[in-house]
Parts: C-alpha cells; structure tokens; sequence
C-alpha cells in the first residue's frame, strides 16, 4: 500500500465554499467506484480556510498517470472535474491546468520512536 499527501487551493470566497462541501457531502456513486477503480482505497479530504488537504492509500500498483487516463476516457469524471473547477484554484507552484498537486512528505514520527525504555 502506498500513501500520497496532495494540496488544493478553493477560491477564496464563503458562500463556494460552502457549496463545495455540500457536494462533498452527496458524491455520486459512479464518481466514488471510479475513485476505487483507479486503485484508491481510502481518500480523506480536510479543509482549512481555502486551503485543502487529501490524504489517500492506494494499491501497491496505483499510477496517477493511469488515473489521469482513466479519468480523462469517463465522461462522468470529465463532467464533475469541470463543475468542481468553478469553486477550486491552483494552488501556487502548480502546472497549468493542474489541479491536485502531490505533496513531499518532510517529517515522519515512526512507532518505533514511540518505545518505553
């Protein structure tokens, strides 16, 4: 199992963002199987301000280069990306066009630290 940290940026303004959870709240079924099929096998999205962060675990296998594929032949997944884009913004640093940017992982507090003794 792999775990990926990514960012995203929603734009700056209450009432969006409000409506951005909402639809959070009521993913479409076909939009959650085409997350699974793509090899994710747990996706958490957090929020502060207007800055988000998603945390996934995926298969040892997982290619976002395949997702992006994937994504990119399902007219559904093309449907709900360009809805979404109204409410989201790139976050400084990415690629044009890009929305989810991979973060580096910089510090892990591993168990074993943990140890009495």
């Amino acid at each position: 199992m792999k775990r990926y940290a990514l960012a995203l940026d929603l734009k700056d303004d209450e009432q969006l963002i409000a409506e951005y959870e909402q639809l959070h709240r009521n993913v479409a079924p076909e939009i959650k199987q085409s997350i699974i099929d793509s090899g994710i096998l747990q996706m958490e999205i957090y929020r502060f301000a207007d800055r988000m962060f998603m945390i996934i675990e995926t298969t040892a296998d997982f290619s976002f280069a395949e997702k992006a594929a994937a994504d990119a032949a399902n007219p559904l997944v093309q449907e709900w990306e360009q809805f979404t884009w109204k409410y989201q913004k790139a976050i400084p640093g990415s690629k044009p066009g890009e929305k989810w940017v991979v973060m580096d992982k910089i510090f892990e507090l591993s168990p074993i630290e943990h140890t009495n003794g």
